[in-house]
Parts: structure tokens; C-alpha cells; sequence
């Protein structure tokens, strides 16, 4: 073993293998290159099918919700790990802010973990307590990390690998955690806050009511909160959640803020129900049409 610079030649070969293992996450790819990444999120269809339909139809990650959905750990690890397959980034967003939904998810394969209602700073602290290895936060070690093709990498090598391709989401729903945006964002392993726009706007007492300026202003303290964390090659993102029906806001706030890099774009449910809802009323016109002719 040779020692160059402080640095063994095994030590290299340990942090080339795990990274060579280590699966490409998608959306911070983007994120670092000043592009938006959109995500499509799975609240009803478990088959594994839909992975490679969200990939065909070119989304950057998917978003298996378990905040809003009845999906276990199994369903959710299958997905994910299909995601990771296919070049999708998988996200997983956790029901609640502790270490056996978060390390639990990460383990089967997410790449990514959104938390919802973080409320403090002691709140985000948790979720990367939780969601990064050692000096980062206390997530209990593992192998065969599926984000690292399941390779036998020695974990001095293997959890700083991991550490680097896993993200760390916070959402901010409440006006509370909105006064304390600077603080979330400063807190250190946190890399995207994520304005729950549906949450907040009904927090705020005006639910729903997307184009009022007081969710605009919202953007802009959280984008500035995220900017001023950015330092020393830190990148803090502004996330962009809640909108899935109003693209044109998503387009909006991504062109106001040129941090906000991340969006919830798209989910089963409501692509479902509307092609659905154009079906039947296209069957709707013809059975009108053939009783008219009769």
C-alpha cells in the first residue's frame, strides 16, 4: 500500500469502486446544472409497470407518496428499486418524521426522502439524522444498498458514497415553519425545502387560493432562505410541491427563482382521472349523436 498526499492507494481504489457502484441520481444531476427536474408521483398503482411508464413518458424521478396513500415498505422498495433500474430517480415521502420509515425507505432503495410538516429546526435536524451515515447524522449502517447495485463495498467507503447520492427533502406547510425558513434551510445535510403549497395555502387560511400574492411571497422568503445557505459549495434548492395541476405556476415560480430546480409535475390519480373523465365524455357525444339520428 503506497500513501500519496495523506491518502493510501487503497483508499482510493475503496471510494473508486463504491462510487463506480453508486447508481446516478437523476434530479440532483440536474439540479446541479441549473436545470428543473420534475418528478411524477404514484399514490395508487403498485405494479412496477408504472416506473417504466413514467420513464418512457420522461420524468426525471417518481414520487411514491406514502403520506397520502395506503402502500407499505414492500411496495415502496420494489417500486424503488425498479426506478433505480430504469435511470429514475426514486423518491420516497415518508408518513412521518422518524428513523424506521426514513432509514427503512433509504435502505430498500430510495435516493431521496421528503419529509412532511418540518416545524423546526430540530425537526430537520431529525430527518437527516435519520437519513445520513456517520458524521452527517446516525443512520444505522447497512449493506447491500440497493442505490449501490448491492456491491460489497466496505462501509468506510460505502455510507460517505451514499451520503453524496441521497437527498434530503423538508417540506414547509405551515406559516409557523415559514418564519423559520433561514433556520431550516441553514440546517446542515438538508439539500431541497419544499413549499407544500396546498398545506400552507390552507394554514394561511386560504385554501387552494394558488394565485394569491401571499403564496408568491412565500416563494420568494423561502428561495432567499435557500440562497443564503448556499455557501461554501453547499447547493440548498427551493422545491416546488402541490401544483401538479397548475403548471403554469410551476413554470412561474421555477422562472422567478432561479433555485427553485425541483418540482412535483404530475401523479396517477389525477392523470388517470382525467383521461378517464375525456373518455367518457367523448362517449358521452357519440351516444348523444346515435340517439339523434334514431
Amino acid at each position: 500500500m503506497t500513501i500519496t498526499n495523506g491518502i493510501s492507494t487503497a483508499q482510493d481504489e475503496g471510494l473508486i469502486a463504491a462510487r463506480k457502484a453508486a447508481v446516478v441520481n437523476t434530479v440532483k444531476q440536474k439540479i446541479l446544472r441549473g436545470d428543473l427536474a420534475h418528478s411524477f408521483s404514484i399514490k395508487l398503482v403498485k405494479n412496477v409497470e408504472i416506473i417504466h411508464y413514467a420513464a418512457a413518458a420522461g420524468y426525471d424521478a417518481v414520487l411514491i407518496d406514502l403520506e397520502h396513500s395506503s402502500f407499505g415498505l414492500e411496495s415502496t422498495n420494489q417500486l424503488s428499486c425498479a426506478a433505480l433500474q430504469v435511470g429514475v430517480t426514486p423518491i420516497v415521502r415518508v408518513p412521518a418524521n422518524t428513523s424506521d420509515w426514513i432509514s427503512r425507505a433509504l435502505d430498500g432503495g430510495a435516493a431521496a426522502v421528503i419529509v412532511p410538516h418540518v416545524n423546526s429546526v430540530a425537526e430537520a435536524e431529525n430527518v437527516v439524522r435519520y437519513a445520513k451515515f456517520a458524521p452527517l447524522g446516525e443512520r444505522s449502517a447497512t449493506s447491500g444498498m440497493p442505490i449501490l447495485r448491492y456491491a460489497s463495498v466496505p462501509a468506510k467507503y460505502a455510507n460517505p458514497v451514499a451520503n453524496d447520492a441521497t437527498l434530503v427533502i423538508v417540506m414547509i406547510e405551515t406559516e409557523k415553519a415559514l418564519e423559520i425558513a433561514d433556520d431550516i434551510a441553514a440546517v446542515p445535510g438538508v439539500d431541497i425545502v419544499l413549499i407544500g403549497s396546498s398545506d400552507l395555502t390552507s394554514d394561511m387560511g386560504i385554501p387552494g387560493d394558488y394565485d394569491n400574492q401571499r403564496l408568491t411571497d412565500a416563494y420568494a422568503k423561502v428561495s432567499s432562505a435557500c440562497k443564503k445557505a448556499s455557501v461554501d459549495g453547499r447547493v440548498v434548492t427551493l422545491g416546488i410541491g402541490g401544483l401538479n395541476p397548475r403548471p403554469d405556476l410551476i413554470e412561474k415560480f421555477a422562472g422567478l427563482h432561479s433555485n427553485a430546480r425541483y418540482a412535483m409535475s404530475g401523479a396517477d390519480n389525477s392523470i388517470m382521472l382525467n383521461g378517464m373523465k375525456a373518455g367518457a365524455a367523448k362517449c358521452k357525444v357519440m351516444t348523444e349523436k346515435i340517439a339523434s339520428n334514431q
